[in-house]
């Protein structure tokens, strides 16, 4: 996930957006209504997809979306990143899919939310072909200069 923030976003590890990634145990492990999934080639981790209650914070987001999106009814599509190198082989899509059964499964969540960087190469196609558009900042730039974000959200 770090090389994730370095090498594709090119922006490094943000303390207050990227606290999960180094808390994996307190975030993912110790609460039941939270996961992380991997897939992992030959010992290395290639691909990540990570469900949180919750939505999406304001600021950098809107705030009439964190409101929508706010509370436990919500699980939070996070971490879907597959290293470039083993992309278009459906990892994405699997664990997206693994995510989706385990959040329909989970009392309590009413649906799946997510935001995406469309300026990573197939990130856009990908998730409107699973997933509903929510909001586009692309039009306003409420995430911040250079930040091409698009909202989704997936029914459960």
């Amino acid at each position: 996930m770090l090389d994730t923030f370095y090498n594709e976003f090119g922006y490094g590890y943000v303390p207050e957006w990227h606290r999960d990634t180094v808390d994996i145990e307190g975030t993912y492990l110790d609460d039941p209504r939270h996961l992380l999934l991997v897939a992992v080639h030959e010992g290395e981790v290639v691909a990540t997809t990570g469900v949180r209650s919750g939505g999406p914070a304001h600021p950098p987001h809107p705030r009439w979306l964190a409101e929508r999106y706010d509370g436990d009814s919500t699980a939070q599509l996070v971490r879907v990143y597959v290293r470039p190198e083993h992309r278009r082989r459906g990892l994405a899509r699997t664990l997206v899919e693994a995510a989706c059964d385990f959040v329909a499964e989970t009392p309590g969540y009413e649906c799946v939310y997510l935001h995406t960087n469309v300026d990573i190469e197939g990130a856009e196609y990908f998730w409107r072909s699973l997933a509903k558009e929510v909001f586009d900042a692309r039009t306003t730039g409420e995430h911040g200069p250079g930040v091409s974000t698009v909202h989704f959200e997936i029914p459960v």
